[in-house]
């Protein structure tokens, strides 16, 4: 139950739409050193989750739950009861499961993988063979949680995972109508922050582990480590990156920010909160996003306003764009124009379009003057090459909300570099269709049959 004297602070949780899960995933403490800088964090971000109404029905949390990287077992040991007797006692004095992932921190050789085990005795130990209680799986009746080790002493450390046993587990509960993974490591680079083993996930691993997903209709893959809360979603499946639960120092400054995500997951899907220390929702997202009907599709005009198509500055409504025609033939690599927003005689503050020989679809945006733009990258058209690009413009999604729809109709992010997205886009004055600021200004040299736009209902 909620203390009453917090009653008056309470939080709305979200909550299912009939029968459904409502929980908490957060990560990246580095705790469990008393009156260090961290415990404060973790503490500011705990007292969110203590006012939420109701309370969650589980907690994931996705590592780093100690500062951990020592080579001394009882100093390692003693931060985890520092962290599970002290500062997330109130958990279990409110019967609150809380379910670990291993990580960089808590699980980096064979002696800290060990501990790990043996000071969490309540994870289930069906992992597969010498991967005992670091990874395993669950069930809470039609929600299956697989939790893998990313970082598997026995298949190289840091940055390997085990893909044939979770596909084994996978298949063995396709009775489960929702499934999410939990891991510690991301598999797509986030906010630019990329690095094979040391931040995402090896190429050995990340691919065949990526299909398991798709494969198996994983909806969610939840993780950490970057310090920053991202979602992108690839071939259907959301990564959604969650690492606010303490080390604040490291976070850059006035983008990211300590935080823990509500989450509830019913028959439609996947819908969260992002809270800060403040319990203010900074963040927020409904997944799968519903999509507009055939006949709310409405052709875009060759000049007009972003506002008459949806584009409002602060708006969170996702815009979808649709594109059908035939590439240019030459070999020209210059930009060809999709679409533009600018003010005139300024800068293009967004631009859709095609860019270098092999025509790569890229969205480009300068939310700031004076300073480089973000580029997102989508897939590329051969030279004369029919196309059919569908775009969603999603608010809500940060970075990873520039999405496109692939051949067998699933969602993906474009990759990007960006730290930000469309939240912080002021959009200009003018939209252009096949130029930017003129006629001759990067024109589309390619045959462009339809161009068109529909809301996402709400």
């Amino acid at each position: 139950m909620t203390d009453s004297k917090n009653m008056h602070d309470a939080i709305p949780a979200l909550t299912a739409f009939g029968p459904g899960h409502q929980f908490v995933v957060y990560g990246d403490a580095c705790s469990g050193v008393p009156g260090a800088p961290h415990e404060a964090n973790l503490k500011a971000v705990n007292a969110v989750i203590q006012r939420l109404v109701p309370q969650p029905e589980f907690m994931l949390f996705a590592g780093d739950e100690v500062v951990g990287y020592t080579q001394n077992p009882d100093e390692l040991r003693a931060q985890w009861r520092y962290w599970l007797d002290v500062e997330m006692r109130w958990s279990a004095d409110r019967a609150i499961p809380v379910w670990h992932a291993t990580s960089n921190h808590t699980t980096y050789d064979r002696m800290s993988e060990s501990v790990f085990a043996a000071v969490l005795p309540h994870l289930p130990r069906n992992g597969p063979p010498g991967q005992e209680g670091l990874c395993y799986w669950l069930r809470r009746d039609d929600l299956l949680i697989v939790v893998v080790h990313t970082l598997a002493t026995s298949l190289g450390g840091e940055g390997f995972v085990e893909t044939e046993w979770l596909k084994a587990v996978l298949a063995a509960n396709t009775s489960a109508r929702h499934k999410i993974v939990l891991g510690h490591h991301p598999v797509f680079s986030v906010n630019g922050f990329s690095g094979a083993y040391g931040r995402d996930i090896g190429p050995e691993c990340a691919e065949a582990f990526w299909d398991v997903l798709v494969e198996a209709g994983v909806l969610a893959y939840f993780c950490s480590h970057i310090l920053a809360f991202d979602v992108q979603v690839h071939r259907g499946v959301l990564q959604v990156c969650t690492a606010g639960a303490g080390t604040g120092h490291r976070m850059p400054e006035g983008i990211e920010y300590l935080h823990a995500v509500q989450a509830v997951i019913d028959d439609r899907g996947l819908r969260y909160q992002v809270l800060d220390t403040k319990g203010t929702a900074r963040e927020g997202l409904s997944w799968p996003t519903p999509m507009p009907s055939a006949g709310s599709w409405r052709e875009l005009p060759a000049r007009g306003h972003p506002a008459d198509l949806g584009f409002e500055n602060g708006a969170r409504r996702p815009v979808l764009l649709r594109f059908v025609g035939t590439a240019s033939s030459d070999s020209n690599g210059s930009e060809q124009t999709l679409l533009a927003a600018f003010d005139e005689g300024r800068r293009t503050r967004f631009w859709i379009g095609l860019r270098g020989a092999t025509q790569r679809l890229t969205v480009i945006m300068a939310p700031e003057e004076g300073r480089s733009p973000f580029y997102s990258l989508g897939p590329t058209v051969s030279a004369g090459g029919a196309f059919d690009f569908t775009i969603m413009l999603h608010p809500g999604m940060g970075p990873g909300g520039f999405l496109v729809k692939d051949g067998d109709g699933r969602w993906s992010s474009m990759k990007s570099t960006s730290p930000w997205g469309l939240e912080r886009l002021r959009w200009p004055a003018t939209l252009s269709l096949g130029f930017a600021q003129g006629a001759d200004d990067r024109p589309f040299r390619g045959r462009l049959d339809r161009a068109a736009f529909a809301f996402c209902p709400e």
